[in-house]
């Protein structure tokens, strides 16, 4: 099964189950056999109801809040659980032991539906299991962002980061702010295959989430324990808000919706009515996600129009800081402290790190490691997101038919091999590694179907890094992987085939830009050196 449990133990025998199966839920537990019910009915046509006999979720207070231990026998399955997040991830691993058909949202198969006779003892090593999904460059309806959340809860992922805005579109409704959706929400066009070749489709992209739809969306994933942690970029990556609020920006003239990929040099400015924005923005933020966490960006902020600005000069002189670098944490400081009185967890890249992270930040550290063990030893929690192994954007082989290839090559193993504990930290530093996330980019993904090739099979790999022991074995994960394929098969995810992909998963109309990892590395290590100027060598 995936992700592999910790410990696992055949018995004699198999439960059957049947038209006569019922379902008893302890108290605290009706969303796991709410949803039990659901996605079992619906491929068996049992309808499992209330009362002893069959399958039993029961509390144990000696088990961990994600802990469970499943227990099949002949005549009963039982699922112990510290909480409903265990007991959900027991239910998901019981339908992981039925027949792939129980992964279908219809009755296609008469049975027998058996389990076979096993106890499983589970939990999972990382509390933060994440995947972003960035809705900005390439906007994912509502319907399709539900199917994703069911997979990441398939695999026991329990963080939905959303990548909600960016230079090329602004995908939350702001009542306060409409423009910001109207406005920002649309662009004219958008490059054809990467940037570098100057093709345009002249084709309108846009959409947003009403705060409806927000409201949707989070209770739906609170119903299968994932967190959606939404993520309002800045100070860069803004060029959006700024088409909708010209006020917001550094320049005199208006500027579009960004149509290019890249990191535009369009910053907001500095000023007390631009923070006094969007901590508005944030307001309406924290009504619609209850989560622990805020994403804030922070990452790939240009200094150049603060360089030009006689407002940037005079902040830093006001506030003594030696230099842009200082004045963007100073200015990140003001959101983290703003979602810190109001009882959040401030979430930023590791760029945060460049001038000073923000006290009580918890740092998303993509550039490659030194980052992640620099803020660690700093003392700030860290989900590490390496570049160049779980940013799943980049191409899985050097197979030329892979569509937009882009970036270094990031294989399957590459994925299953991740360590996300950086080696040379103390035990106490390790414990500042609350997770990993893997991220999905999607200036070349335009098309749901095209997300799922590139998402799975790795993320099916990632879940396994996250949740199960350290030590791990690729050979076995492969073998896994076989019978896993039949599940992705009947929820209907267009993974790539580990042969490659097939003809229409092919994108000869979309070039991309291929490159190696010696010159990946090389940029990551240009970017990180104003880090290691501040903290010193790693």
């Amino acid at each position: 099964m995936i992700p592999r449990p910790l410990h696992a133990a055949p018995a004699d025998g198999r439960f059957v189950l049947g038209e006569d199966t019922a379902l008893h839920a302890d108290p605290g537990f009706d969303r796991a056999a709410r949803w039990l019910r659901g996605v079992l009915g619906a491929a068996t046509g049992f309808a499992l109801p209330p009362g002893p006999g069959g399958i039993e979720l029961r509390r144990d207070d000696l088990l961990g809040e994600e802990e469970y231990r499943l227990a099949v026998r002949p005549d009963r399955v039982t699922i112990d659980a510290g909480g409903p997040a265990g007991a959900f991830y027991g239910a998901q691993t019981l339908r992981q032991l039925l027949p792939a058909d129980a992964f279908r949202a219809g009755r296609t198969a008469t049975g027998p539906w058996t389990v076979p006779a096993v106890t499983v003892e589970d939990r999972p090593r990382f509390a933060w299991r994440g995947v972003l999904i960035d809705v900005a460059r390439r906007f994912l309806p509502k319907n399709e962002l539900l199917r994703y959340i069911d997979l990441l809860a398939m695999h026991k992922l329990n963080v939905l980061h959303l990548h909600l805005t960016d230079d090329q579109g602004w995908r939350l409704e702001i009542r306060r702010y409409p423009l910001l959706a109207d406005v920002g929400g649309w662009r004219t066009e958008s490059p054809v295959g990467s940037v570098v070749h100057g093709t345009y489709d002249g084709r309108p992209h846009g959409g947003y989430y009403t705060q409806d739809d927000i409201r949707e969306i989070v209770a739906y994933a609170a119903d299968r324990f994932v967190t959606v942690v939404p993520e309002i970029d800045l100070p860069g990556h803004a060029q959006a808000a700024i088409a909708a609020y010209p006020e917001l920006g550094n320049l005199a003239e208006p500027l579009p919706v960004r149509t290019e990929w890249g990191v535009g040099e369009n910053t907001l400015n500095v000023a007390d009515g631009t923070i006094a924005f969007f901590q508005a923005v944030l307001d309406e933020v924290l009504e619609l996600f209850p989560g622990d966490y805020v994403c804030v960006g922070g990452d790939e902020a240009p200094k150049s129009q603060w360089r030009d600005s006689v407002e940037a000069k005079e902040r830093m002189r006001e506030l003594g800081l030696r230099d842009e670098d200082e004045l963007q944490s100073w200015m990140i400081g003001q959101f983290t402290e703003y979602l810190l009185a109001r009882g959040r967890k401030p979430y930023g890249w590791d760029e945060i790190l460049e001038g000073g992270p923000p006290r009580g930040t918890t740092v998303a550290a993509w550039r490659g490691w030194y980052g992640a063990v620099t803020a660690a030893r700093l003392g700030h929690d860290v989900v590490v997101c390496p570049f160049t192994e779980l940013y799943l954007d980049f191409r899985q082989s050097a197979d030329p038919a892979e569509p937009v290839p882009i970036g270094s090559i990031t294989t399957l193993r590459d994925v299953y091999e991740v360590e996300p504990v950086p080696p040379g930290l103390t035990p106490d530093e390790a414990e500042r590694i609350i997770g990993a996330q893997a991220n999905l980019w999607t200036e070349h993904i335009d098309s749901p179907r095209l997300l799922d090739y590139m998402a799975f099979p790795r993320l099916a790999a990632f879940a396994e890094v996250v949740w199960g022991p350290r030590e791990r074995d690729f050979t076995g994960f492969e073998e896994r992987l076989r019978a896993h394929e039949r599940r992705l098969d009947a929820v209907g995810v267009e993974y790539r085939p580990a042969t490659g992909p097939r003809p229409w998963q092919s994108r000869p109309d979309a070039p991309g830009r291929p490159r190696t990892r010696a010159e990946i590395d090389e940029e990551v290590a240009a970017w990180t050196a104003n880090i290691v100027s501040r903290y010193g060598a790693p």
